[in-house]
This record gives structure tokens, C-alpha cells and sequence, in this order.
């Protein structure tokens, strides 16, 4: 029996190690590697500027080996690259710029991808023309003022030269707007890799020493980047084409406004412009919170008006807009996309059934202040007592199952019908019904 139990302990123990021996990780493998993708298709806008912080923030405070901004562009604001190029340089994360398969880097977007710590290339994409122009009535204007493109040419040559990347491209892509497809930049030292996917480009850079960390990309699993909505809303307004329509609407539902009192056109007007100016780089703080004052002050309003309709509607709109907007963006190890996400239904859900609870308050009250007195319309209706009545000891009554005072010039006793014949004050004037 001593023998049998040794025999089973010795077999549970070795069972245990084997056990252990399969399923503990291969020596020297670590945690899963991770690498955020961002994806910058269009116009580089200030949204894109809010994009690319977001992403880096997430990207330091979720432990990702790399960050990959993939740009398919046709250029943008000068301000605001800059802007994304000092963001690139003050993060502690490795930052990757890549041109994906069939994309175009151009302008803002060749600037963006030299400032950033590893540029690459899919096979027959396109960089380059990166000479400003000016937006006008007329359409886009090449500028020629020597001293915002000796400024521009500066700035570009010493991006590059920090990458140590080629700075003869840097000045002539802004100079004599230089074209380069994937081969001739990575011919030319603009870039460092030819690559035809991101996970083709992940391996080709695992081992890289970038901002002081060694790469280990290879197998690495990919986040795609997911905007939260606030960024959504305000990269769909960003579009150059739709920020000046809502100036261009906004300034005409003004002008309609003042000249036809009442249609509530105006009010429309101030909330496009709003918008608009969102768009054009506006804080987006300071307009959240005054599309909240708008909408409260136009739910307000829906009070003086005639009933509901486009007051009560427009301060709805507000409410909810500048709700979404007044959602915390930063903080990422705080605010996480889920809790982000859940934020937002926590914040514009409420507002919306505020919004629309207040707006039927106002609309019946507005109702009835509209109605015309009813006490005349009861003459002659029949009431039930419920105390004696009499001239000198009023009593209750029930109409409609409203209780009123009563009282009457002769002594009616309890539960009897009687017929309303006035009113002085609160008090009805009744009699026994015949």
C-alpha cells in the first residue's frame, strides 16, 4: 500500500513538470508585441493633428513597439504639419511613416513622411510637389514670396538632415517641386525601405535601433487605429470643402434671418458658422461649450414662441454637437477607447432625452398658455356632492373627478347631483338638480 501511494505521488509530481514544461512560454520570448497602425487618407486638416496625437498618446500608454502612419495624400496645411512633425520628434515611441500600395505622399504629406524615424514606400507610389500655394476666390495660387520658402526650405532641409535622409530632395521638392516614385526615393536616401504591405515593412525593420529601443516588429500583432467619435465628427467637418460651405450657408442663413424675422434661419446660420470654424482649426473647446449655451438659450427661447418647431429643434442640435464635443480627447492610460465610447454614451444619451423632454415641457406649456379659459364651458354640467352643502357651509364637489369648492342657496346633503350654475372666485354656485 506504501508503495503504491509513492508510486502515484512520483506520478502526479512528474505529471505536474510536464505540464508545466508545455505550457510555459519558449525561453526568451516576451509579452506580445504590438504595433498601432493610423491611417491618414486625404487633406492633412486640424483634425489630422488631433489624430496623430491621440494615436501617440495611445501608443505610449498601451507599451506598442512602433506607431505606423500610413499616408495617402494629397497635401495640407503647412501649420499643422509642422505641428504633426513636432509631435513625431517629442514622442518616446518609434514612429513609422509609410506610403501604402496605390497612395501618394505629396506636398504636406512628403513632409510629414521625412520628419518621421523610419520612411518607406510601397512599390509605384509617389512623393513630392511640396511647393505652398495659397487658397483663394481663384482657386490655388503658387507662392512665390522668397521668404516663406527660404523659411520652408530651411525647415524641410533640417528635418531631413535629422533623419539623415537626403536634404537636396528636402529644398528642391519646395523649390523646383521634385517628384520621387519608391525607387528613386529609396535610391536617393529619402527613404529607408521598399515595401508592399505593412506586414512585409514590419519585418524588414524588426532589429532597427529607433529613439533608443531595439525594434521587434516581425512578429508583431497589429492594431488598426480607431478614431473616437468627437475626432470622427470633427475630421468630417475638417474637409476644407465642407468647412467653408458651412461658412458660406452659415453667413447666408444670417443674412436670411435678419431680413425674414421668424424663419429661424439665423440660428442655423450660428451653428454652421461654428462648425465651419471647428473646421478651420477653431479651439474645439470653446465652441463645445458655446454650442451648449446656444442650445440652452434656443430651448429657452422655444418658451416665447408661438409652439413648438425650429427654435426647440436647433437647441437640440446644439445640445447634442457640442455634448460629443466637450468629451475628453486626451489621457489615454485614463480614457481608453471603450471608456471613451462609453463616455460618450453617457454624456449625449442623457442630453438627448433632456433635450427632448424639456423641448415637450416647453411645447406644453407654451399649449397651455394658448388655451383659452375653460370655466364657462361647465355651466350647466352635473357635479356630485360629497360633503352637505349650503349657503352659509360650502362644500366639495366632484366634476369630472376634479374636486371643486361649492356652495349653494339652498342645504343639499351628501352624494346628491347638482347642477353648476357659476362661479364666483374658486367657488362654484350649484343647485339640486331636478
Amino acid at each position: 500500500m506504501q508503495m503504491e501511494k509513492a508510486f502515484r505521488s512520483l506520478f502526479i509530481f512528474f505529471l505536474c513538470i510536464t505540464l508545466t514544461a508545455a505550457l510555459a512560454p519558449p525561453a526568451g520570448a516576451a509579452p506580445e508585441d504590438r504595433v498601432l497602425v493610423l491611417e491618414i487618407a486625404g487633406a492633412i486638416t486640424p483634425a489630422s493633428d488631433n489624430l496623430v496625437a491621440d494615436a501617440i498618446e495611445r501608443a505610449e500608454n498601451g507599451n506598442f513597439e512602433a506607431l505606423v502612419i500610413t499616408l495617402d495624400t494629397p497635401g495640407g496645411g503647412l501649420e499643422e504639419t509642422q505641428i504633426i512633425i513636432k509631435a513625431i520628434e517629442n514622442t518616446t515611441v518609434p514612429v513609422i511613416g509609410y506610403v501604402p500600395e496605390s497612395g501618394k505622399a505629396w506636398s504636406a504629406g512628403t513632409l510629414i513622411l521625412m520628419g518621421t524615424d523610419i520612411a518607406a514606400m510601397a512599390p509605384f507610389t509617389v512623393i513630392g510637389s511640396a511647393q505652398p500655394v495659397q487658397v483663394s476666390a481663384e482657386g490655388t495660387v503658387p507662392v512665390e514670396d522668397e521668404k516663406i520658402i527660404n523659411a520652408l526650405v530651411k525647415f524641410s532641409t533640417e528635418t531631413a538632415r535629422k533623419h539623415g535622409r537626403n536634404e537636396t530632395f528636402a529644398e528642391e521638392v519646395i523649390t523646383k517641386n521634385r517628384n520621387l516614385n519608391d525607387e528613386e526615393a529609396l535610391a536617393e536616401g529619402v527613404i529607408e525601405y521598399r515595401a508592399s504591405s505593412v506586414p512585409d515593412l514590419l519585418v524588414q525593420v524588426d532589429g532597427e535601433i529607433v529613439k533608443g529601443r531595439k525594434l521587434q516588429t516581425a512578429n508583431a500583432g497589429i492594431d488598426t487605429y480607431e478614431s473616437p467619435l468627437p475626432l470622427s465628427l470633427l475630421g468630417l467637418i475638417s474637409n476644407p470643402i465642407l468647412s467653408s460651405l458651412l461658412l458660406t450657408i452659415g453667413l447666408y442663413g444670417i443674412i436670411f434671418g435678419i431680413s425674414n424675422p421668424g424663419a429661424g434661419a439665423e440660428i442655423f446660420g450660428i451653428i454652421a458658422i461654428v462648425l465651419g470654424l471647428i473646421g478651420t482649426g477653431f479651439d474645439i473647446n470653446i465652441a463645445a461649450v458655446f454650442l451648449i449655451i446656444v442650445g440652452i438659450g434656443l430651448l429657452i427661447l422655444e418658451l416665447q414662441s408661438p409652439g413648438f418647431g425650429i427654435f426647440g429643434l436647433a437647441g437640440l442640435i446644439s445640445l447634442v454637437i457640442g455634448s460629443i464635443f466637450l468629451v475628453p480627447l486626451g489621457g489615454e492610460n485614463i480614457y481608453t477607447p471603450e471608456f471613451r465610447r462609453l463616455l460618450i454614451l453617457t454624456i449625449v444619451t442623457p442630453t438627448i432625452i433632456f433635450g427632448i423632454f424639456l423641448v415637450f415641457a416647453i411645447y406644453k406649456v407654451a399649449e397651455t398658455r394658448k388655451k383659452k379659459p375653460t370655466i364657462g364651458a361647465i355651466i350647466g354640467d352635473t357635479a356630485r356632492t360629497i360633503d352637505p352643502i349650503g349657503p352659509k357651509t360650502p362644500g366639495f364637489v366632484r366634476h369630472k373627478g376634479e374636486y371643486w369648492k361649492a356652495r349653494s342657496e339652498e342645504e343639499i346633503g351628501a352624494g346628491e347631483e347638482v347642477e353648476i350654475m357659476g362661479k364666483e372666485m374658486e367657488v362654484l354656485l350649484v343647485k339640486r338638480k331636478v
